[in-house]
């Protein structure tokens, strides 16, 4: 990923200092405001490229869209529920949280060695829910006592949690397996009442679960139910925000907590320090940690993922460019090639809607919120990769239908380059360089082509600084012609050629 400008900061709550002196060591201006209303926040947050808040700040949608030149909002600590994810990543908006480690403590009770004999964790089998930061940390100790750790993430690839030893599978294929059940998941529609009377239903009997993340992921009344039928072995919460249910807090086999996971020095210090590291790897280029909704963003910190985003993008807007319709397209398919391209599904089917949706009126799409808008437009996307045709580097074609009619294009990096190989059907005899002011045009191939063009543009004022032809010769094909300028007009062309189109990049 291309590094984030971040210049100015605000802190709109108590953070520790150093969450500030980290900011400030890096060349960002940070700014610290507490205690401000709704409409105050609107008027100050348009001044700022980052936002950090604890709990108490709401960053509603209204917020969000006063923010005009907002690029992240950093969560000092392990939820986001104060925060309107969606309405941020509609505006291309990055959410980051960090997360802390937890204290636990017990609930007082009488000493009884038999009354309270235990499991071993040895061989049992161990569900986690939410394979992101704290899903991996888990897996890790977890590991350590013996325990098999399968879960289930609609995020993380399955070949990522993997190499963490971590089996992936579906929740249905999760369930009956585990002898305990973790989860780490934020709360949102998807995840409310993750656990419920049905899901109980599929574990194995006497199975113990443990909430640490959010309130509400389980379901406290078939929780209650579960643990007296006996199918519910034991459960530890540490996140009833208030508790609902007596019954459940005073149950025997349940230990619970006020909430405090990050109830901590240590932690609460961490929070504010560890969110502005990972706000300054991100603006340096290093990596990403912590992002809610720009996942896609993950890995793309290389010099080559940078390089195949540029084609990506440029591959679109020259699709764009050369479709001639007033209504943005319906339908896109992406076909990567290569053992290269393997790993950039995410980043390249993003890109390539970037170049695509960029002009688009009211529209400022990047690889945060693009797949959202091509949503709304009502356009189909499809990704699909395959091996390697014999090609030295890897290919990325896309094609597209607007108003019924299909355009192709096809590219790849050369020498660090994106370049153009193919555009519907015209396969160029050298590969156009996909940089600077580019014409291109649709005719039938005859010998005075090329100089009444550049007499045309001559007469425009425009010089042609380079000339790419297809290599076969028949029929209409289309052309590129690299310039000094683009034309102001290019209906000057008309008479010249059937199409025509320009953009720079």
């Amino acid at each position: 990923m291309a590094p984030i400008s971040i210049q100015t900061v605000l802190i709109s709550e108590s953070v520790d200092p150093r969450c500030k002196a980290i900011l400030e060591e890096n060349g960002i201006r940070v700014t610290e405001k507490q205690n401000m209303k709704k409409d105050e926040l609107m008027a100050e947050i348009k001044n700022y490229d980052g936002l950090v808040v604890r709990s108490a700040t709401k960053v509603t949608a209204d917020i969000i869209n006063a923010a005009d030149n907002l690029k992240i909002i950093g969560r000092a600590g392990t939820g986001v529920d104060n925060v309107d994810v969606d309405a941020a990543t509609k505006k291309g908006i990055i959410v980051m949280k960090n997360v802390p480690q937890a204290a636990m403590s017990m609930k007082q009770g009488n000493w009884d060695r038999k009354k309270f004999m235990g499991a071993e964790l040895y061989g049992k089998v161990l569900g986690i829910v939410g394979l992101g930061r704290i899903g991996k940390e888990v897996a890790s100790r977890m590991q350590s006592f013996g325990m098999k750790t399968i879960g289930y993430d609609p995020i993380t690839p399955p070949e990522v949690t993997a190499s963490w030893g971590v089996e992936q599978m579906s929740l249905e294929l999760l369930w009956p397996q585990c002898d305990y059940i973790t989860v780490h998941t934020p709360l949102m529609p998807s995840t409310v009442g993750l656990l419920s009377d049905e899901t109980f239903a599929k574990c194995k009997k006497g199975v113990k679960v443990v909430n640490c993340a959010r309130g509400g992921i389980i379901d406290e009344a078939a929780l209650l139910r579960a643990l007296e039928s006996g199918q519910c072995g034991g459960a530890g919460l540490d996140v009833f925000e208030p508790p609902k249910n007596r019954s459940l807090v005073d149950h025997p086999n349940v230990i619970s907590c006020p909430h405090l996971g990050a109830s901590t020095k240590e932690a609460q210090a961490r929070c504010g320090e560890d969110i502005a590291l990972q706000i300054v790897d991100m603006v340096q280029g290093k990596k990403l940690v912590g992002a809610v909704n720009a996942q896609v963003l993950a890995s793309t910190f290389s010099q080559e993922s940078h390089q195949l985003i540029k084609l990506g993008e440029a591959v679109g807007a020259v699709l764009q460019s050369c479709s001639a319709s007033n209504k943005p397209c319906s339908q896109v398919q992406i076909t990567t090639q290569g053992d290269c391209m393997k790993s950039s599904t995410g980043y390249m089917t993003s890109s390539v809607l970037v170049g695509l949706l960029n002009h688009e009126s009211g529209c400022c799409p990047n690889l945060i919120n693009v797949l959202s808008l091509a949503k709304e437009s009502e356009i189909t996307v499809n990704h699909t990769h395959c091996k390697s045709d014999g090609a030295a580097s890897g290919v990325c074609k896309v094609e597209i239908v607007a108003s019924g009619t299909s355009y192709k294009a096809s590219g790849s990096v050369q020498g660090g380059v994106p370049v153009l190989l193919e555009l519907s059907d015209s396969v160029f005899r050298q590969p156009v360089s996909l940089t600077g002011n580019l014409l291109f045009f649709k005719a039938s191939a005859n010998p005075q082509l090329l100089p009444s063009v550049a007499g045309l543009l001559a007469t425009e004022g425009v010089e042609i600084e380079s000339f790419s032809a297809p290599a076969d010769r028949s029929g209409d094909l289309w052309y590129c012609v690299g310039v000094s300028s683009l034309l102001r007009d290019l209906s000057a062309l008309q008479s010249l050629v059937k199409e025509a189109a320009q953009l720079a990049i």
